[in-house]
């Protein structure tokens, strides 16, 4: 298991609290090009299949952040800017989307992390997935049978728990955790290490997780649940995990935030976003996991590439870039 210090945790901690992404590269369609009623982003879902998997994809709302020059490490804001011009998205602000997998096959329901919790994390234009999309989809909370998280970023757990009371949004659902991150976070020793900031996420996720009957901790590269393998991916966070699911030779890897923003980190692989937690890992990490997808000729599902947040991908120079499915 990769180990990182507290004080390489600590660097990334300032904007981890709403984890970064947008519209995909040049080859997806982006928010700012949508057009019709039947575009999966003004839908708010996307469905299509791999193999016998039944998989739709739910957006959950943008936030609209404003350039920082600490967000990228190795790259100026005029090479962001310039960046997010050539994907033909705005360049006055970072539009930061949140997208969510569900599976269905055999009865069952699957969903990969929850979302920003109603709009708790991202701002006041996320939260959609709670207050309409995941009912437009036809997705009943009632019936999610597993929720498998990737990691404990704020937008990624805050579905799970209520505002205000903290009871839990998912009560009948085995929840599945990567036991790196689960034990990080629930240190009681943590808590002091962590800027004021942060304090009150570690309080939260201790309050309630620790509490909960129906969570389960998984190791590195076992099966999470039937036809779901944990995919170790350290490196944005200590316990960062993908899931694989394989059917009919056919192949879907969730990639949570393997990688964020498409058009910087997926055609620049080598950029180093400041809230990776261990930058060279999480680009070494990237590279073998597209790497092996383009091989395998696998779909992806990344978290922050917006709408229909699914594609296949394909080496573009010294990146790479993606090529949507065909969704319904």
């Amino acid at each position: 298991m990769q180990r990182t210090s507290r004080r390489g945790f600590l660097m990334s901690a300032a904007v981890a609290g709403a984890a970064f992404g947008l519209d995909g590269p040049l080859e997806i369609v982006s928010s700012a090009k949508a057009a019709s009623d039947a575009d999966p982003l003004n839908k708010g879902f996307a469905k299509f299949k791999v193999g016998d998997w039944s998989v739709t994809t739910i957006y959950d709302g943008v936030w609209e952040k404003a350039h920082d020059p600490g967000f990228i490490k190795n790259a100026t804001v005029d090479e962001t800017k310039a960046a997010l011009s050539a994907a033909g998205l705005t360049d006055g602000f970072v539009p930061i989307t949140f997208t969510i997998t569900v599976v269905e096959r055999d009865g069952k329901t699957i969903m990969f992390d929850s979302g920003t919790g109603g709009g708790q994390a991202g701002g006041p234009k996320a939260g959609m997935l709670a207050k309409r999309n995941m009912a437009a989809a036809g997705i009943d909370p009632a019936k999610i049978s597993t929720i498998v998280v990737t990691h404990f970023h704020p937008d990624h757990i805050f579905g799970l728990m209520e505002k205000d009371t903290n009871a839990q949004t998912y009560p009948n659902a085995e929840i599945i955790v990567p036991a790196a991150e689960y034990e990080f976070w629930t240190d009681p020793g943590v808590i002091a290490k962590l800027p004021p900031g942060f304090q009150g996420l570690a309080k939260r996720i201790q309050a309630t997780m620790p509490t909960w009957k129906n969570i389960r901790r998984i190791g590195n590269d076992v099966e999470a649940t039937a036809g779901i393998r944990a995919v170790n991916t350290n490196g944005h966070t200590a316990g960062h995990t993908s899931y694989e699911l394989e059917s009919g030779g056919n192949k879907l890897i969730v990639t949570g935030d393997l990688t964020n923003i498409a058009p910087l980190f997926v055609r620049n692989p080598g950029w180093h976003a400041v809230f990776d937690q261990d930058t060279q890992k999480a680009e070494q990490v990237r590279r073998q996991l597209f790497d092996r997808a383009i091989k395998e000729d696998a779909v992806l599902t990344g978290y922050h590439w917006g709408m229909p947040g699914a594609a296949k991908i394909k080496k573009d120079g010294k990146g790479y870039a993606l090529l949507p499915v065909a969704v319904g």
